[in-house]
């Protein structure tokens, strides 16, 4: 692009990314982490784009980790050669984790059965390809993985991929239960039941003979809350490079550090119920409505002017399809803004994994606001 485009001859909604502020939120969350001793694999599920990627990854090689088949074969494509499929794998997806495996990408799945080990050994003893495996461990019984004290599964898991033919590389753990807090002492002891869950099942593993040279956890709150990494090779982080409103509602990010947005229009009014009306609904937005759990509920975004300052207490209240039904927030004694039909605004949104799988490219802003590149997204699985 050689002239930058200003913002009101973009057409809306549209999703607008703040260079300058994904810059500083990689930044710190690598010297957060190197001052920990430990290495960063950036989660790219969020990004899904190669320039973002580019900007996160140590290298353009990598690491990283994805969350769908899809974004491993763009990242390949695209030269990034050291990645996690961070999804328990599926059997049938076999054939194309050893497509993309074939084209030059040392790419590893992740289990916590010995069915699934079961499988991924049957696939390397017929393919000759020795699968790389982490096995998933449950960090906080927030969703998957074997328990951390669990030697039997654990060994039986392990036993079952070296002796089947593939490669046991590690264990891999994700402190989900981080994002229903806010407390600081509260996210840092979690960060450290991860570490404590990571390093139980890798001695475990060890101690029985099995090899286990990656131990890796990660969540955004826990990566940035962590104040001890002892025993730890890697941390997983996404969200963090964009940061939302749910990171904002846990102390995660402040709502200055949130670099992605969407651009919206004023399209009406209804003056009598203290509504203005948007062309940005939940298509635009997502559906998403973390915030409501939060102290704070954003609604389905917080408004902002162009430059990024959010309005007093301005939120989405409620979204169609097409239309966002834009409201001072309830028992808030701020005034409704006079924003005109055709007059823009910036909405910050609750989830930005869920926000940005809404549209196919940034719009990445320089430092006086205006769009000095378009950067694409994929999404699909």
């Amino acid at each position: 692009m050689a002239e930058p485009t200003p913002l009101h001859a973009l057409e809306t909604p549209c999703l607008l990314l703040d260079k300058a502020i994904l810059r500083a939120n990689v930044a710190r969350m690598q010297v957060h982490l190197g001052g920990l001793g430990v290495s960063l694999r950036p989660h790219l599920k969020t990004a899904k784009s190669l320039d973002v990627a580019r900007m996160a990854m140590a290298s353009p090689a990598g690491p990283a980790i994805v969350s769908t088949l899809r974004e491993a074969e763009y990242f390949a494509a695209g030269g990034v050669r050291d990645m996690i499929y961070g999804v328990g794998i599926a059997p049938a997806k076999l054939p194309r984790v050893a497509a993309i495996r074939a084209g030059g990408t040392d790419l590893a799945v992740i289990l916590d059965s010995l069915d699934q080990a079961e499988a991924v050994a049957a696939h390397a003893r017929a393919s000759g390809d020795a699968v790389p495996v982490l096995i998933e461990v449950d960090a906080d019984g927030h969703r998957s993985g074997v328990a951390p004290g669990d030697r039997d599964t654990l060994v039986a898991i392990g036993r079952a991929l070296t002796e089947g033919g593939a490669t046991l590389r590690g264990v891999l753990l994700h402190a989900g239960d981080s994002y229903s807090l806010s407390d600081p002492d509260a996210l840092a002891a979690a960060a450290e039941d991860e570490r404590v869950a990571a390093v139980t099942a890798a001695e475990i593993l060890r101690a029985a003979g099995l090899s286990c040279p990656v131990v890796s956890v990660g969540s955004t709150p826990t990566a940035q809350f962590a104040r001890d990494l002892t025993g730890i090779t890697e941390v997983r982080a996404g969200v963090f490079m964009f940061g939302d409103l749910f990171q904002s509602g846990i102390g995660a990010v402040a709502v200055a550090d949130i670099a992605v947005s969407v651009l919206a229009t004023v399209i009406g009014h209804q003056r009598a119920k203290g509504w203005i009306i948007v062309d940005a609904g939940w298509m635009a937005l997502s559906r998403d409505r973390g915030t409501a759990r939060q102290a704070v509920d954003q609604g389905y975004g917080l408004v902002c002017d162009l430059a990024g300052r959010p309005y007093p207490d301005l939120v989405v209240r409620d979204a169609n399809q097409e239309h966002g039904i834009v409201a001072v927030r309830p028992g808030a004694e701020a005034r409704l803004p006079d924003l005109p039909v055709g007059a823009q605004v910036r909405i910050l949104p609750n989830h930005a994994c869920a926000t940005g799988a809404q549209h196919d490219r940034y719009h990445v802003l320089d430092a006086d606001n205006r769009v000095a590149a378009v950067w694409p997204r994929i999404n699909g699985w």
